[in-house]
């Protein structure tokens, strides 16, 4: 029934990880195989299969359950998968070998030989990821307006190369702070946005746009404030739901219109616990009609509150834009369980458009970071003091996804015949791409296997997940 490739598929993270192959090259050995109909992506929660490719064939055999795509029952557009591209991730990337840097953004961001990414957030300024304390209008004066030196050198040569790679990636950018002089403390953490510069912090946005437009880089959505309601953010600040309601609807969305500046505006970018504070913006159409969609972090609540702004307005977007593992969370099985149940497949089911979790890049002593903020946040994939990589669940998590769900695919329906495992054992979901083919990654929680049935149209294929697994199926 299936063949399986005993390789990870990622050649790029081999050629930076293994030694020379048996036939002398630096390039691993390719079996010879007959590839069935389906593409299958197996990781365990036991390691021994990490995003191990198998294939599967169509077949009219019978499986104790059956999961049917209804391809015309569309949800919501995804925009894509990812992480965040901080300061710190930035300028580890550049301190590596450029051969050593260039392998693994190909490895990340290649959609054809690699995990393909394709969705960064980035920090406007400084962020507790960063080697300093900075924005881009240091000086009370707000034509004083620069691109930071620091982000001339790490982040902007960095984003060149990835869009090198992918030039469609989309990238959100996110304040921590506004300039210091805008705010009432004066200071990098804490205060508020002083009302008398409502105006010119709209005009620090527009200008920051086209700052980076003229780098090459659109910013295809920005939110306007990092966590808002932590205050004590490094740096940080507070920022209620009605100042952010009424800087947007009398400051930054008129600006945005009369500039004809497109770029998505995001409100809240924080915890699932407050959907209030979004549904409260929301419900004034003066500033709604400025607003694409709400963002949110896992660290606090449940993910199925974003359902109730979902449910409140479901013609605005849904946004998951930040999470991280850390010190605190070192299961690799525990981790990537956790991740797909809540962040991946929790999220996409409550009408996320995307899915990002926090650093791209750090180190194996979790930073660097400013002093104050997360002191063991562990990076997608960590570089090690002698130089390897490591590529932790959250790094398989995001390729399961972001591998073959595309941006302009649609989370798709489903129904089952047939007895279905319980939730807790079994969660899955699935998408349609731009180009007709079909996916659905699937989840054992259980651990037992699970044999179960695929339908789309009049094909259907038959295949067992392993107990503790994460399976991605692909096929046109």
């Amino acid at each position: 029934m299936k063949k399986k490739i005993p390789y990870p598929l990622i050649l790029a993270a081999m050629l930076l990880t293994s030694a020379c192959s048996k036939n002398g090259s630096d390039k691993p050995d390719t079996p010879d195989i007959t590839k069935g109909d389906v593409r299958v992506l197996v990781t365990t929660c036991n390691k021994l299969y990490l995003f191990t490719e198998e294939y599967t064939d169509f077949s009219d055999d019978i499986a104790p359950f059956t999961i049917r795509l209804d391809t015309l029952d569309k949800h919501q557009p995804i925009d894509g998968f990812g992480a965040a591209l901080t300061g710190s991730s930035a300028w580890l990337l550049k301190q590596m070998d450029a051969s050593k840097r260039a392998a693994l953004l190909k490895e990340l961001f290649d959609p054809e030989n690699g995990i393909g990414i394709s969705y960064l957030r980035i920090s406007i300024g400084s962020s507790d990821f960063s080697l300093s304390y900075y924005t881009y209008c240091d000086i009370s004066d707000i034509n004083s307006f620069q691109i930071h030196q620091t982000d001339k050198r790490d982040l902007i040569p960095v984003l060149k190369e990835i869009l090198a790679i992918n030039p469609d990636i989309k990238i959100m950018a996110t304040p921590w702070t506004p300039p210091i002089w805008m705010k009432t403390t004066n200071q990098w953490r804490g205060g508020s946005l002083k009302s008398e510069y409502y105006d010119e912090y709209a005009i620090y946005f527009s200008k920051y746009i086209k700052a980076m437009s003229g780098e090459g880089i659109t910013i295809d959505a920005l939110s306007i404030q990092n966590e808002p309601m932590w205050e004590f953010g490094t740096p940080g600040m507070k920022m209620t739901w009605q100042e952010q309601r009424d800087f947007i609807k009398n400051y930054l969305g008129p600006l945005f219109t009369s500039e004809n500046i497109h770029t998505k505006i995001l409100i809240w970018d924080h915890n699932w616990d407050m959907p209030e504070y979004p549904i409260n913006i929301l419900s004034d159409p003066d500033a709604a009609k400025y607003i694409t969609g709400s963002a949110f972090h896992g660290y606090n609540g449940t993910y199925t509150q974003m359902e109730d702004v979902h449910d409140a307005f479901p013609e605005k977007g849904l946004y998951f834009t930040e999470v991280s593992g850390g010190g605190w969370a070192t299961s690799f099985s525990d981790n990537l369980k956790w991740n797909i149940s809540n962040i991946f497949i929790g999220t996409l089911s409550c009408y996320s458009r995307n899915v990002l979790m926090w650093n791209l890049l750090l180190t194996d002593g979790w930073g660097p970071y400013l002093e104050g903020g997360c002191s063991n946040c562990r990076g997608v994939v960590t570089l090690n003091s002698d130089g390897s990589l490591k590529r932790d669940n959250e790094y398989y998590a995001i390729a399961h996804f972001s591998k073959f769900i595309r941006p302009q695919a649609y989370i798709v329906g489903t129904t089952v015949s047939g007895t279905k495992p319980a939730e807790t054992e079994f969660k899955y979901i699935a998408a349609r791409n731009k180009d007709n083919s079909k996916v659905l990654v699937a989840m054992n929680f259980s651990t037992s296997p699970i044999k179960l049935a695929v339908r789309s149209g009049n094909k259907k294929f038959l295949f067992s997940v392993q107990g503790e697994s994460l399976v991605t199926f692909y096929w046109k």
